[in-house]
């Protein structure tokens, strides 16, 4: 059986505001990444830098459907996953953001990363909700050394 991280939050902002935050890099380096080389388009990679833990993942992206969805796959030192990211209104003025992450093998290994996906995806929907709707960038200082040294161990895999 294979496992599929998942994540879900309504934020409090149109369906395309919420969208271009989450594919503009400018944007992204408030909450989610410190540096982007492009932004996404479909079938190009763009390579993701997090300088808070030490990290990089090159991205290839599949769809971008402006105000609707986003996906892609990034690579990972075992095994790529695709992560999809689903907007809906929510009236005018919120937006539910749904975000997947898959697939994980259901041993040992593929658990604990699913574990940490599911922890990922989360922490990075309240730090752009945070973002959108207030302007505060709760990534900034909020890595304790433990993520940053499980982090270096997956990259150096």
């Amino acid at each position: 059986m294979k496992l599929t991280a998942t994540s879900e939050l309504r934020i409090a902002r149109p369906q395309h505001q919420v969208f271009e935050a989450i594919v503009d890099p400018s944007q992204m380096s408030h909450y989610f990444i410190s540096w982007a080389s492009a932004r996404p388009e479909p079938g190009k990679t763009v390579t993701w830098k997090w300088g808070d833990v030490g990290a990089e993942a090159d991205v290839r992206i599949h769809e971008v459907e402006p105000a609707r969805r986003f996906s892609f796959t990034w690579t990972s030192p075992d095994a790529p996953t695709r992560v999809e990211i689903t907007l809906e209104p929510e009236g005018d003025l919120a937006t539910a953001v749904r975000v997947s992450d898959g697939p994980y093998e259901s041993d040992a290994e593929g658990i604990e990363r699913f574990r940490g996906q599911v922890q990922g995806w989360t922490h990075f929907l309240l730090c752009l909700k945070a973002w959108i709707e207030y302007g505060i960038d709760l990534r900034a200082g909020s890595v304790t050394e433990s993520h940053k040294e499980a982090i270096a161990l997956d990259q150096s895999r």
